[in-house]
Order: C-alpha cells, then sequence, then structure tokens
C-alpha cells in the first residue's frame, strides 16, 4: 500500500485506519471505543481502553523475547563514561525507582517535576512515573530558577526529582540551588525532592523534604505497573506562549503509545534491534517522544547522549557516536549540523570514523535550511529527511513517509502530510488558498491520536490557542505554502514564538524580562535570522528621560536579566538603544518589519504607520 491510499485511509476512515494502529501495542484491555466525539471536533482516542505505558516501553518487550537487548545506551563524552542497559536492566531500575517513589506516597494522577541532566536516571524517573500512573513533567536543565518556579506553581507536584549538578562544555552547574530557589519562590511548595549525587558536584539536602536517589533505591521494593485509562494524562510538558505564561501540555496515554509507535515505522522505518538516536534533550518534546518513549516502544535501542555536536571534543562528536554504537537511524536539528559545518567545512572529521551503520538522517525541530541539506546530502550520501512537528503535536505533522514509501525530496520542504493529520494552508477566515499561496498551516479536526489533549488546568487557554483562531481546525500558528505536488513548506511564525536552536521561545517573555530593567522606558524584542540557530533575540529600547546609563552597560545588564529569569538557552546577547520604535498610529509596533529590516528583506511601509522616517533611524541602528 503506497502513501496516498494510507493518507487517505486515515482521513476518510479514520476509525478503522487507528483500530488497526492500536492493535500493535500492549494494552491491559484493548478499547472498542475508538474516538469519542467532545465538542467542535474535539475528542478522545482509545477511551474505553487501560495499559501503563511503561509496560508498554519495557515489560512488553521483555515477554517479547527482548530482555536482554539493549534498550539504553549512555554517552558522556563531557565525563567520559559511556554505561548502557538491556531491557530488563531497565525495567528492574525502573520498577525499583517507582517502589521508591511509592514509599514517599506517589500514586496515580500525583504530579512529579523532572529537572534533570542528560543521565539515564532522566529517562529512568520518567518511565518510573508512569509506571505508578503519575504525571511527570520534565523542565529543561538549562531554565533558570524562576523558570521552574513558574513550572511548579503551575503543575502542584508532589516531589521533585533532580541532580546535583548538569555538565556543559568545561562547566559544571550545580542543580539544587536552582531548585532551591525554585521552591521558595513558588507558592506551591512540593513535599519531597529526590536527588542524584554526582561526583562532580556535592548537594545539600534539607532534612525532612530531600532524599538522596541511592539510599531510597537501596531501601525500595520494586513497583508493578499500574493500570491507567486511556485518556489519562502521562506528562505534561511546557511550551512558550505568547503572553510570555508557558502552556502545560498535556498528552495522554493511549493515544501517546499508539501514535509514537505507529510514527516510528512511517516516519523513520524503525525496526525492533535498530539502534536510534535522537541528540537531543528530555527537556524537549524531541526528547519525551524519540530519546525514551518511541524507541522503546519500537524495540530499538535508544542512545542517550550527554554532550554537543561540536567541542565535545570536537566536530567530529556525531560521527564518533555512530561508529561507536552502529547507529542505524540518527535525528538532530539543523543548528546541530550547522554548528558542524561551521567547524568543519569539507566534512574531514567524517572520514575518521566508519558510519556505514547509518541509513539515513533526519532533521525537525526548525526550517531545514538548503545549505545545510546541500552539505549533509554531499558529504554523507545518505538520504537526508526534513520533517515538521511541534511540542503539541508530539510527532511529525508531515514528513517523508519512508515506513511507507520513500519520496522524492525538496529542499526547504518537509515534504507531504502524515497521515492522520488533514493539513491545509488557509487564510484568517479558515478558507483554503490556492497551492503556492501563503498563509496560515493549520490542520482539520479532529487530530490524530497522540496531540495534546488540553493545557494543564486551563481548557480554556487551549481552545483560545489552538482551536478558536480558526474554526474547524488546529492552529499551528506556523505559515507557509502547499505546492502544486502537495509538498508542505513551512515559512516560519505566525506570532511572537521564536525558534532558536529548535527551541521554541517567547519573545514576550523576554520583553516583560527588558520592561523591567529601571532605566527602560519601552522596548521590543524580535527574532532575526541566524545562520547558526536558525533565529536569536535582538532587543530595541528606550532609555527613559533623565536615566543615565552607558549603552554597553545597559546591554551587559539586560542579557544577564534575561540569562537569570529564562536561561542562556534565550541567547539574547543584543539589545540596541533607540530613541523611538516604529509603531502603528494606533500604537501597534511593528515587529515584523524590524524583523525584516535586520534580516535584510524587501518590505512595505504601511499606510498605517505613525512615522516612515524612523523606518531608516532603525535600519542604521539594526546594521549599522
Amino acid at each position: 500500500m503506497g502513501y496516498n491510499s494510507e493518507f487517505r485511509r486515515s482521513i476518510d476512515n479514520r476509525e478503522d485506519f487507528w483500530s488497526e494502529q492500536a492493535k500493535h501495542i500492549s494494552w491491559i484491555r484493548e478499547p472498542e471505543i475508538i474516538w469519542r466525539p467532545i465538542e467542535n471536533g474535539h475528542g478522545e482516542w482509545f477511551a474505553d481502553g487501560m495499559l501503563n505505558t511503561c509496560d508498554v516501553a519495557l515489560d512488553a518487550n521483555i515477554r517479547a523475547g527482548r530482555g536482554d537487548q539493549k534498550a539504553l545506551i549512555y554517552d558522556s563524552p563531557v565525563t567520559n563514561s559511556q554505561q548502557s542497559f538491556t531491557y530488563n536492566e531497565l525495567r528492574d531500575q525502573v520498577a525499583l525507582f517507582a517502589g521508591a517513589l511509592q514509599a514517599k506516597g506517589i500514586e496515580k494522577g500525583d504530579r512529579v517535576i523532572i529537572y534533570m541532566p542528560m543521565i539515564p536516571q532522566a529517562a529512568i524517573a520518567m518511565l518510573a512515573c508512569a509506571r505508578l500512573g503519575a504525571i511527570h513533567s520534565v523542565v529543561f536543565g538549562g531554565f533558570a530558577a524562576h523558570e521552574l518556579a513558574v513550572r511548579i506553581e503551575d503543575a502542584t507536584p508532589k516531589a521533585v526529582i533532580t541532580a546535583s549538578c548538569g555538565i556543559e562544555i568545561n562547566r559544571v552547574i550545580e542543580y539544587k540551588p536552582l531548585v532551591d530557589k525554585a521552591i521558595e519562590q513558588s507558592r506551591h511548595k512540593p513535599e519531597c525532592c529526590v536527588v542524584y549525587a554526582r561526583p562532580q558536584a556535592k548537594a545539600t539536602l534539607q532534612a525532612g523534604r530531600d532524599y538522596d536517589w541511592d539510599t531510597l533505591m537501596a531501601e525500595a521494593t520494586p513497583a508493578d505497573p499500574v493500570p491507567v485509562r486511556s485518556t489519562d494524562p502521562l506528562y505534561i510538558l511546557y511550551t512558550s506562549g505568547t503572553t510570555g505564561k508557558p502552556k502545560g501540555v498535556v498528552r495522554d496515554n493511549g493515544g501517546h503509545a499508539v501514535a509514537l509507535n505507529y510514527s516510528m515505522k512511517l516516519v523513520y522505518d524503525a525496526k525492533p534491534g535498530d539502534v536510534y538516536w535522537a541528540a537531543s534533550d528530555v527537556g524537549w518534546v524531541v526528547g519525551h517522544s524519540y530519546i525514551v518513549y518511541a524507541p522503546l516502544f519500537a524495540g530499538c535501542t535508544t542512545i542517550l547522549y550527554e554532550g554537543k555536536p561540536v567541542k565535545t571534543p570536537d566536530a567530529g562528536a556525531f560521527w564518533r557516536v555512530i561508529q561507536d554504537h552502529k547507529v542505524n537511524i540518527l535525528f538532530t536539528a539543523p543548528t546541530a549540523f550547522r554548528a558542524v559545518r561551521k567547524e568543519d567545512p569539507e566534512a574531514d572529521q567524517l572520514q575518521r570514523y566508519d558510519v556505514s551503520s547509518l541509513k539515513r538522517i533526519f532533521l525537525a525541530g526548525e526550517r531545514l535550511d538548503p545549505p545545510t541539506y546541500e552539505w549533509l546530502k554531499e558529504h554523507t550520501g545518505l538520504p537526508i529527511l526534513d520533517h515538521w512537528w511541534q511540542t503539541e503535536t508530539g510527532w511529525a505533522i508531515c514528513c517523508n513517509p519512508v515506513g511507507i514509501e520513500m519520496m522524492n525530496t525538496k529542499p526547504g520542504s518537509a515534504t507531504v502530510p502524515s497521515p492522520g493529520y488533514n493539513v491545509q494552508v488557509v487564510d484568517s477566515q479558515g478558507n483554503q488558498v490556492a497551492p503556492g499561496e501563503q498563509g496560515q498551516i493549520a490542520v482539520k479536526l479532529p487530530l490524530p491520536p497522540g496531540c495534546l489533549t488540553t493545557v494543564w488546568e486551563d481548557d480554556g487557554r487551549f481552545w483560545n490557542s489552538y482551536l478558536a483562531p480558526i474554526p474547524d481546525f488546529y492552529s499551528s500558528g506556523d505559515g507557509g505554502y502547499v505546492d502544486e505536488d502537495g509538498y508542505v513548506f513551512i515559512m516560519g511564525r505566525t506570532d511572537d514564538v521564536i525558534n532558536v536552536a529548535g527551541h521554541r521561545l517567547s519573545t514576550g517573555e523576554m520583553e516583560e524580562v527588558v520592561a523591567s530593567h529601571p532605566a527602560i522606558a519601552e522596548c521590543c524584542v524580535v527574532g532575526v535570522h541566524d545562520n547558526l540557530k536558525g533565529q536569536i533575540p535582538v532587543g530595541l529600547v528606550l532609555i527613559k528621560d533623565g536615566a543615565t546609563i552607558d549603552q554597553d552597560e545597559l546591554e551587559e545588564e539586560l542579557v544577564e536579566m534575561v540569562r537569570d529569569k529564562i536561561g542562556a538557552i534565550a541567547c539574547f546577547r543584543r539589545a540596541i538603544v533607540v530613541d523611538r520604535l516604529p509603531k502603528t498610529r494606533s500604537g501597534k509596533i511593528l515587529r515584523r518589519i524590524i524583523r525584516q529590516i535586520a534580516d535584510g528583506e524587501e518590505y512595505s511601509v504601511p499606510s498605517t504607520i505613525d512615522d516612515p522616517a524612523i523606518l531608516e533611524e532603525i535600519s542604521e541602528k539594526l546594521t549599522g
């Protein structure tokens, strides 16, 4: 069966299609209600099914005879160490840590925040929560205490799981002081904090609240998988919102397992026993979907890598991992290979390693620029496959469906909609536009399994953010077009969320931080093109009358404030003092034009602009 027939079946006979896919995972009680509508095209998948996600990931593979196969390989160039776990060994560690959490009162429905570096204990903690039916929320270890506090306050976790430190290139970041500061800032106070001690830093434990990971494990009794409903939440993952307050994307158990298992075949053509490497972080959706869950659902060996594409130790780092572990499938962000290409433009490092095990390379998280695509294709000779998805969807909205039919690639295109996603390009009223014409990328409801079911504790925000903007559609917030052949081209965000090295960050939130400086009268932050990271934020600021501060000093202070409130991941390094901001007569800042000026693009001066002359002044500041 080819792509076109599979896609049509997924849209025209969706219940039969997804009922068939559901048979490929292990259920405690198989669903009979495949789709239950709720309201206006939104609903629930596999509503009466019962399962346990950890059981699907680990125990089911052991029952299938894969107990002695490697499940997880940990490769850490920053600590010069490696470790591997078979399915039996990983299941035993997860069951034991689940028992340790259970002994501390964690049970089905409780929330647990995980603030961990890229170590096996991060994946073990996630799977242990799933084993108990507890809802985990992983917060990227690079986020500042304030960002962690916001998430603690929103998710109200019973426990926080962390490590004594994370390790970056040539520096150790102590995590425990950040966790302590976040708990102090949050109105919600978790009952306990579990700390995994790493030799690079010692954590101070607070009596009565903090517990050592190894001590709890030594006292624990293994826990069995707890049955949960398909529709019960598996995890909350926070993504940037335009208001500055992050949105807690809620993923269910049943739809998630079915969709991710299907995606491993459809998108990656992965088979049991394949070595699959998603070079990302468990703090991001890629790490959830394709480091921890999907590869294990599919019976693969997954790689958890604590390092960078360059400088750990050099631009050959990825090729070394592929050689050492005989990686078959690699998935990362274009930023990673832009960094490799910058340091090794002729791919000399590639010649040092045997990467013959690698079958194909997948890229997502941001737009795959044609030069990076061509460089990879030229030097590896492998299929280079772009695909497009979001934190909210959890798996690819568009892909080259290699597990069904390898299609011709087009540089700059994520190829075609994945089965289950009725992708359309529409105007603001929801009317489909002509091929080649740009508009909003939207998905006709209902969404397929595996996508977000709501925003944590805020159904209204879920509807207003995703379903209300374009009636009968899921609004992706991305713009683009579909060509005559049905290929989808994503051109960028239509809101103020920017994509920095594959990480979605709110410029609105950065503006709040910048505006809080006592010398700032007004500001705006826009995302401008960057050859390495895709986009980086740049601030334009107006100084208050009478304020006396050196511009370099002000910039340093603003950079430090953004780093402290949001984290180094924001890459906010430039703040330009201006006399005024370009606005419409109604007072709206013309952010899009500022971005076009910064990127050297042509732009049209809108008739609503208050003073056209200001654009020349802004241009001088941005490009001078």
